[in-house]
């Protein structure tokens, strides 16, 4: 790896997943990296909201690492750095609507003011050592999405991005198709290509079109609507706000990261000509058929505003029986749970709730099969490298661009150290590419003693017994026994009791010399418990024994 006669991509983040984005490029001792973003928590993961990948390797080269790359302003591709940069501290570029949003995610940070973060126009060109790097504009659903040119002596690689073929994006520009093709024409070695909508045939419908769409849905209701989406899609919130407008509704934000991107597109030139957004407490005076509720939460989040307006828990926005409550996303893979428990909660109260299985009330982001294709015939590149998708969307774009005629073709995995030049393209090493969790405000290994624990306590429950000893090593009282989540209410007592008793039977069957050994102690008295229970029950909880010694010094 430290000759300078090869080029290297690695993924630690980002692929055999939908978000998380880590990418890495390396020539000799030099390392460039794409992106650094989180996903959602898990069930798997009690407490845990946001999820990263491990930088460990990257870190520990992290004197070699030229640069933070970052394509866009969604969550999974920034969303990390507020967490990782200190392990990392490098610098940071980005286009201007990216960096504004950076900054503000940035502001509660106490090393804000130690991060150099450039600041590129559209198309801007720049170079980080052996890397000759310009952005170049895609449409998504969010301004100043860009791909990413990386020339180097061996030849150019094109990383996408996220991306989509949008004739009428509503906000920002199209996609720059004059300059893919123009890079196609150079020469590109390889591409590194957004799989998200592999199984998705045809094109990727317009945002243009989702606004008639949703302006005839909203026409049709009388009560409150409240439309759910993700706060870093600016072009869907701007959407809703000419629909608001349209029916002579009030657009108001709810959710504090709403107002975060409303102000950096405003300072950014985003915010012209658009309708007028009310907080929520100025639309508490308002009547039902006036208002339109633009919300976090969409995918079912605990924190997310919609969870806690379902649960009648927010301070200032309540829907009731006649309301509707619109969907404008995708289900993201692994939150197919929360958000149905989110409908349900919603539906009981008599709510009506509107998804993209319904009527057309979201069009992706991301490239469908067909804009998959045009995006081909403008590169034409030598190697396909497929990313941001689930191992399943990774085989199928594989298979896509083989049948497209593009020479080799290889499914990365993470932590797979992938050799573009010389070719032939294959996987020559395998490093580690772990996942962190936030845990309030601590970065943890999601396999850390922490969340194994939790995870115990949360499929198994507990029970804990404490022995108080006194001077002569006798128990000086009955032993203390507590449970959560094994037995039932009208039962615990009584098992309780009738653990304290097999403790105590147990505790005086050790021999004098036994009992003077506390971890012998502890082992005799856990060993009861898990056979008393399994015998019963047939699970296990996690245990925890106590002893305290009276007179000891």
């Amino acid at each position: 790896m430290n000759s300078g006669n090869e080029l290297f991509f690695l993924p630690l983040g980002g692929v055999e997943e939908i978000g998380m984005n880590l990418n890495l490029y390396a020539i000799g001792d030099d390392w460039l990296m794409v992106d650094l973003g989180v996903s959602f928590g898990e069930d798997r993961l009690p407490g845990i909201d946001v999820v990263m990948p491990d930088p460990s390797f990257i870190e520990s080269r992290r004197g070699s690492l030229l640069g933070l790359v970052l394509t866009h302003g969604h969550e999974d591709h920034l969303g990390a750095v507020q967490y990782l940069w200190p392990r990392l501290r490098c610098p940071i570029f980005a286009t201007p609507f990216t960096a504004g949003l950076l900054r503000a995610k940035l502001s509660d940070t106490d090393f804000r003011d130690q991060i150099t973060l450039h600041e590129l126009p559209l198309g801007g060109r720049f170079t980080l050592g052996p890397f000759d790097l310009e952005f170049v504009t895609v449409t998504h659903s969010i301004p100043e999405s860009n791909a990413l040119s990386i020339r180097t002596k061996f030849g150019t690689v094109l990383h996408t991005g996220d991306f989509k073929i949008d004739d009428t994006p509503v906000v920002g520009d199209k996609i720059n198709a004059d300059k893919l093709s123009s890079l196609g024409d150079e020469g590109v070695l390889a591409m590194v290509c957004d799989s998200t909508n592999v199984f998705e045939f045809g094109q990727t419908q317009s945002e243009g079109i989702l606004r008639e769409s949703l302006d005839t849905i909203v026409s049709s209701k009388k009560g409150r609507v409240a439309l759910t989406t993700f706060a870093s899609n600016w072009a869907r919130i701007e959407t809703a706000a000419w629909v608001a407008k349209n029916n002579n509704r009030h657009p108001v934000l709810v959710g504090r990261s709403l107002f975060r991107i409303l102000d950096v597109a405003r300072d950014s030139g985003y915010y012209q000509g658009v309708p007028k957004f009310l907080d929520e407490r100025e639309a508490s005076m308002l009547p039902p058929g006036k208002v339109l509720f633009i919300c976090t939460g969409s995918q079912g989040e605990p924190r997310g505003a919609m969870s806690r307006i379902a649960d009648d828990s927010h301070p200032n926005v309540h829907l009731e029986s006649g309301d509707t409550v619109i969907f404008s996303s995708k289900i993201i893979p692994g939150n197919e749970r929360s958000i149905s428990r989110l409908h349900n909660r919603l539906v009981s109260q008599g709510i009506e709730i509107i998804t993209e299985k319904e009527k057309l009330v979201h069009v992706s982001g991301h490239p469908s099969r067909d804009d998959l294709t045009r995006m081909y015939s403008w590169i034409r590149p030598k190697i396909a490298i497929p990313v941001h998708g689930e191992t399943r969307h990774i085989a199928e774009h594989v298979a896509l661009a083989r049948s497209l005629q593009i020479p080799e073709a290889l499914g990365p995995t993470n932590g797979a150290l992938i050799r573009l030049h010389p070719g032939p393209v294959e996987i020559v090493d395998h490093v580690t590419a772990g996942r962190l969790a936030l845990d309030g405000n601590r970065v943890i290994d999601v396999d850390s003693q922490i969340l194994r624990e939790r995870r115990r306590l949360m499929f198994n429950g507990m029970v804990t017994a404490m022995l108080v000893l006194d001077s002569e090593g006798q128990l000086a009282s009955s032993p203390a026994v507590n449970s959560r989540g094994v037995f039932d209410d009208d039962d615990g007592l009584s098992e309780e009791k009738s653990l304290q008793q097999e403790i105590t039977t147990a505790f005086y069957a050790l021999s004098a010399s036994k009992r003077e050994n506390k971890e012998e102690v502890r082992e005799a008295i856990r060993l009861v418990i898990r056979r008393e229970i399994r015998t019963k029950y047939e699970t296990r909880p996690d245990i925890h024994i106590d002893l305290v010694q009276l007179g000891a010094n």
